[in-house]
């Protein structure tokens, strides 16, 4: 097309008028037709186009709460299992490309994957002080106890307040119990619950006397890894990232029973994942790989390790921890130090301050066990303190009597 042609016609578009294209034809010495079409052109370059309507996505009615949850700087992944129990029914990648503007790429490092044999390693760690605000504005201070098979992923991860070594060597016996057995190596940081003297590069680490013994006796050999080195034991320290969707549930939860529930289902779910570097499940990889391999764990040698007369501190929920379950006192002890043993036929928890019994429990493995005038006075003392004392001793016993029927699901 001539430029002289478009420039002449353009005039027309602009003022908005319609050419006589014979006239222009001749005045430019072509067809009308060529005319025609530099005016035609010319118009199309000037119009707008027309707004294409959007379409709703699928994120729409989640976009605040994924922007909420980004805020608290949880992963794209936990948002998106997140807002799936609340009904989204898009893909993992709608979510991830959506998180993806929000959030600066890392750069990240090379390493060198290692092959792990079946039954060979455990690796150990602990998500240290996080902290939680339930729905009602309680904070909660807790640790993750942190245990992974390197070959089959398969995982284990129980919430503790505390990091004491009687608690590890619980943690400990719990693994192994829930994965089957005992492998012939676990690996460590250097915590002090583990170690006397920390490794370097100059000098090997010195085991705590008490940790050795168990370790023995549980027959596994430990291994320190170097401080500051976490690719040493790089399928822990994974783990200890992934903790980080309980993040997604911070003001979204009742209380510690439902925290701990949040614990529990977050490892059944890992487990229950497939890795992207077996292409498996870890239940299935353990089961059909990694099972067979780890050495059961023996028989009463163990349980010289639990303590029977143990002191404790009182948490801000007025419960106190035994054996990884926790018991209640009232509200009145909260930051107390007692002391907790076994009755003499060791089927009843007794609590003690300043050598007065205070409460006895059946001695169970229920993660929660209040005491009915426990609760009535938890609850009076806080979220139920304009209540009548009949209408809170009601909503007591429903509420126990909830806790009984979960923990009886949990067991079944």
């Amino acid at each position: 097309m001539r430029k002289d042609i478009r420039e002449g016609v353009m005039i027309y578009v602009i003022n908005e008028i319609k050419p006589n294209y014979a006239a222009l034809a001749k005045q430019y010495d072509c067809d009308y037709r060529t005319v025609k079409q530099a005016y035609e052109e010319a118009q199309n370059k000037e119009s707008k186009p027309a707004e294409r309507k959007k379409r709703p996505s699928k994120l729409d009615p989640y976009k605040e709460i994924i922007q909420d949850k980004i805020k608290d700087q949880c992963s794209a992944y936990s948002i998106f299992k997140f807002i799936e129990r609340k009904g989204f029914g898009g893909s993992y990648s709608l979510v991830k490309t959506y998180c993806r503007q929000f959030k600066q790429e890392k750069v990240q490092k090379a390493t060198i994957r290692i092959e792990h044999s079946p039954g060979l390693s455990a690796q150990v760690d602990w998500k240290e002080d996080m902290r939680l605000i339930s729905n009602q504005g309680e904070i909660f201070e807790f640790n993750i106890f942190l245990y992974v098979l390197p070959y089959s992923k398969k995982k284990y991860i129980t919430l503790t307040f505390d990091r004491k070594q009687d608690t590890l060597f619980e943690c400990l016996d719990d693994a192994f119990y829930q994965t089957g057995g005992v492998p012939k190596e676990i690996w460590f940081d250097n915590m002090k619950t583990v170690v006397d003297h920390s490794r370097s590069q100059f000098s090997k680490p010195h085991f705590n006397e008490h940790f050795y013994a168990f370790s023995k006796d549980a027959g596994f050999t430990p291994i320190a890894c170097r401080p500051f080195r976490p690719q040493t034991k790089g399928c822990v320290e994974a783990l200890a990232r992934t903790v980080d969707r309980l993040r997604v549930y911070n003001h979204e939860f009742y209380d510690a029973v439902e925290l701990c529930h949040l614990v529990n289902d977050l490892c059944t779910e890992l487990n229950n994942e497939i890795s992207q570097s077996t292409d498996q499940t870890p239940d299935d990889r353990w089961r059909t790989n990694e099972k067979e391999h780890l050495h059961p764990l023996p028989k009463n040698l163990l349980s010289p390790y639990f303590e029977d007369f143990i002191r404790r501190k009182v948490t801000k929920e007025a419960m106190v921890i035994f054996r990884k379950c926790r018991y209640s006192v009232a509200p009145r002890y909260i930051g107390k130090e007692v002391e907790i043993e076994l009755s003499d036929k060791e089927d009843q928890v007794q609590i003690y301050y300043n050598g007065e019994l205070i409460r006895s429990h059946p001695l169970t493995t229920k993660q929660l066990n209040y005491h009915e005038e426990d609760y009535f006075q938890i609850l009076k003392s806080d979220v139920m303190s304009h209540k009548e004392d009949d209408e809170i001793r009601a909503y007591t016993r429903e509420s126990l009597k909830q806790y009984d029927l979960v923990e009886v699901a949990d067991e079944e």
